[in-house]
């Protein structure tokens, strides 16, 4: 049997200047070295080698106002998303618990992409073979680094909402002994890796801007007035529970207006990938909800294309009035999804209120090189970026995103929401009801939050420092 390969703890992936020894300069060494060795396990984390969390302030001349759209962006973890934190922590708990075992098991990660390509990664970093089961219209991009990390893949029907057929590979995989799914979509350790190490690396964000460091001026008051983010496993959005318990922040959640789920009971197709996946998650806090928001999939591919043709730059900045320097991080930085919680961000804004001091945080998951091919698709079906273009995207996507399909989190859509994790968790998922009405008592989440103490405590044992 192979020996275990362990990584960071929730405390070390949140403050990785107190991993032991000298284990995370070794990391950042292979990070660029050698960035399928084990050890960029211990780069898991929000913080740059300065151990200052990554994040932009986007300018008001592009989103048009006044409050900070503050966004943390996940480009910069090995996987170039920040969704390999919840792979990792998925597997880390099971392997903790004795669930999975290198050398006896195959694992199985459902996804839409960046969980698949951070289980591709994490999995055969640990000892594991690795299959990734992912629709087939996810981009190019996505099934190429799946395959460049040493696992394989299946490809279901449908494209990023076709989630129940994930779900039927899956279950025919799990028939197999040696397979173990691990699924994103009701793993509590998804949820906990973001309550805490996404949520406390937020709260140090808005501080760190507020005390003007690295000698700027101010920012903000060093509270979040709301959290926003797109639903897909519904992880990221988990940080909002922290949020609300640490400032009474607004979480604000995302969908596609292809595929308005929670906003009316909808279904449909839609291309903004890695959200939007035609059902309620297990792990999804929906009855801490304060607003629901719909984005347009065209229009977040829109503006994607936007910031990474030449020509959209060149307007950005002689035009708009976006600095070089953002222009260059807007075109790397940010995939369809980032676009699309800017855009909600934005509309959130708009919709409360918020002035000058209100910080509005959001998340980039991945970058651009996720979506080549989705852009050459873009440009070939509704043309390239041209000035005029570039003046009606900035006008139309950002300066003038309408508070249109915006749902408050009443306490009717709260239930309804709620209720609608019902069809899919009990009547498919082998949930029974008195399992799904526990998650209604705020203690249920509470626990598990709590559980992180006790997860790094037994890690820290297993690995023996």
């Amino acid at each position: 049997m192979p020996q275990h390969i362990y990584g960071p703890t929730f405390e070390e992936m949140l403050h990785p200047d107190r991993i032991p020894g000298d284990i995370r300069p070794r990391a950042l060494k292979a990070l660029e070295e050698a960035p399928l060795d084990p050890i960029n396990l211990f780069n898991i984390t929000w913080k740059d080698p300065e151990d200052r969390v990554r994040y932009i302030v986007l300018e008001k001349a592009l989103t048009g106002v006044d409050a900070n759209i503050v966004v943390l962006y996940g480009k910069d973890f090995p996987t170039g998303s920040h969704k390999v934190g919840a792979t990792y922590s998925v597997a880390m708990e099971k392997q903790l618990q004795g669930e999975i075992e290198p050398g006896a098991h195959t694992l199985v990660w459902p996804s839409t992409g960046n969980y698949g390509i951070g289980g591709a990664w994490v999995g055969p970093r640990l000892g594991y073979k690795s299959v990734v089961v992912l629709p087939e219209m996810m981009s190019r991009e996505r099934f190429d680094r799946i395959e460049s990390y040493g696992a394989t893949y299946i490809a279901t029907p449908g494209c990023e909402s076709n989630v129940k057929e994930i779900y039927d590979a899956c279950k025919d995989l799990a028939k197999q002994g040696e397979i173990r799914v691990l699924n994103q979509f009701e793993a509590m350790a998804n949820y906990r890796f973001h309550y805490y190490v996404t949520g406390h690396s937020v709260v140090e964000a808005v501080r760190e801007l507020a005390a003007g460091v690295g000698g700027a001026d101010g920012i903000g008051d060093g509270r979040v007035a709301a959290f926003v983010s797109a639903m897909g496993s519904a992880g990221t959005i988990a940080a909002g529970d922290l949020l609300k318990q640490r400032f009474a922040t607004r979480i604000v959640g995302l969908e596609p207006i292809q595929c308005p789920t929670l906003f009316m009971n909808g279904y449909g197709g839609h291309d903004i990938q890695g959200i939007g996946d035609k059902h309620v998650t297990w792990i999804h806090n929906v009855l801490n909800m304060d607003a629901l928001v719909c984005v347009d999939d065209i229009a977040s591919k829109k503006g994607l294309q936007l910031f990474s043709e030449p020509a959209g730059r060149d307007y950005l900045v002689n035009e708009a009035g976006v600095s070089p320097e953002q222009a260059g991080q807007l075109a790397t930085h940010f995939g369809i999804s980032g676009v699309a919680n800017v855009i909600g961000a934005i509309k959130t804004a708009k919709f409360y209120g918020l002035g000058p001091e209100a910080n509005v945080v959001t998340i980039a998951t991945d970058g651009l090189d996720r979506y080549p091919s989705v852009m050459a698709d873009l440009a070939r079906t509704h043309g390239a970026v041209t000035r005029e273009r570039a003046a009606a995207y900035v006008e139309a996507i950002f300066h003038g995103a309408k508070l249109d399909w915006i749902q408050e989190g009443d306490r009717l859509n709260r239930q309804r929401w709620f209720n609608l994790k019902y069809y899919t968790w009990v009547e498919q998922q082998g949930k029974t009801v008195s399992e799904l009405d526990a998650q209604r008592d705020p203690a249920w989440w509470e626990g598990h939050q709590q559980e992180v103490a006790a997860f790094d405590r037994c890690l820290r044992q297993a690995r023996g420092f």
